[in-house]
């Protein structure tokens, strides 16, 4: 297994794991995002996995982006321009969701272990799996309009194909905070366990899923998720539009700052 900076990567058995080492809150940016998809192209070349776990350290599976380091993100924006990545205004995030493309057309079935927290684009990672174990301590927020913004990481398609268009809607318009127990009842996760298990169960489903024909694990799960990258990389080419120009308002920088200090947002609709 290859070393990265800021998961850990190993083999169990057939079970490939990989884990984000950014607590407490795991925020992502394009690196994170471009080693986690790097991972899974190490998993899809290894004929001895047949499945993968995603987890994480901390208390929160993943916060999201970090929105108040806008110099970490203009910086990453250069590095990809240098490296002839595509950029534009918002070149770090439209170079964050080529990489997360590369995450849907990942070839084997993946469980994330949500133990705490997933969050606006941490909820797009955590959705991008096929399977999801979680805790009732959990909470899964489509937070974007909260922050004067619009959904990101394909979550337009993925979480309506989840849990239903009027329920995707519910979590988009609300922002609310989704409970382990709501989001097991709602199809969002697909199994509770204590806070402690939560990693051990998610091993416990990919090895079941790794005791079956490695060829017929890979047909069905072409056939059953076909389209389904292509879908996310047309979602997340409007949503970056969507999200350049909603990033320019008044309400935006409201929204992340009244989010950082813990208080109602004043939006003006400008």
């Amino acid at each position: 297994m290859s070393t990265y900076k800021d998961i850990g990567v190993e083999k169990v058995g057939h079970v490939g794991t990989i884990e984000i080492r950014r607590p407490p809150l795991n925020f992502f940016d394009i690196s994170l995002i471009n080693q986690i998809a790097d991972a899974l192209d190490e998993f899809d070349r290894d004929i001895e996995i047949r499945a993968s776990v995603l987890s994480a350290q901390g208390k929160a599976f993943c916060a999201g982006a970090n929105f108040q380091d806008a110099a970490r993100q203009a910086q990453e924006a250069r590095e990809a321009e240098k490296k002839g990545d595509p950029a534009d205004s918002l070149g770090s995030i439209n170079h964050l969701y080529i990489q997360a493309v590369r995450i849907f057309r990942a070839k084997k079935p993946i469980v994330a272990a949500v133990q705490g927290a997933a969050i606006g684009g941490g909820l797009g990672l955590a959705v991008s799996a096929d399977f999801r174990v979680t805790c009732p301590e959990a909470r899964f927020s489509a937070n974007f309009t909260k922050l004067g913004f619009h959904p990101g990481f394909g979550l337009t398609v993925t979480l309506p194909e989840l849990i239903g268009k009027n329920n995707a809607e519910l979590m988009f318009y609300t922002s609310r905070r989704v409970t382990g127990e709501e989001a097991v009842k709602w199809g969002l996760a697909n199994e509770l366990v204590p806070q402690d298990q939560v990693k051990a169960a998610a091993m416990k489903l990919a090895g079941e899923i790794a005791e079956c024909s490695p060829l017929g694990l890979l047909s069905t799960r072409a056939t059953m998720r076909n389209g389904l990258a292509d879908r996310v990389m047309a979602a997340t080419n409007h949503e970056l539009a969507e999200q350049t120009r909603l990033r320019a308002t008044e309400d935006f920088k409201e929204g992340v700052k009244a989010t950082e200090e813990r208080r109602a947002a004043n939006f003006r609709g400008r």
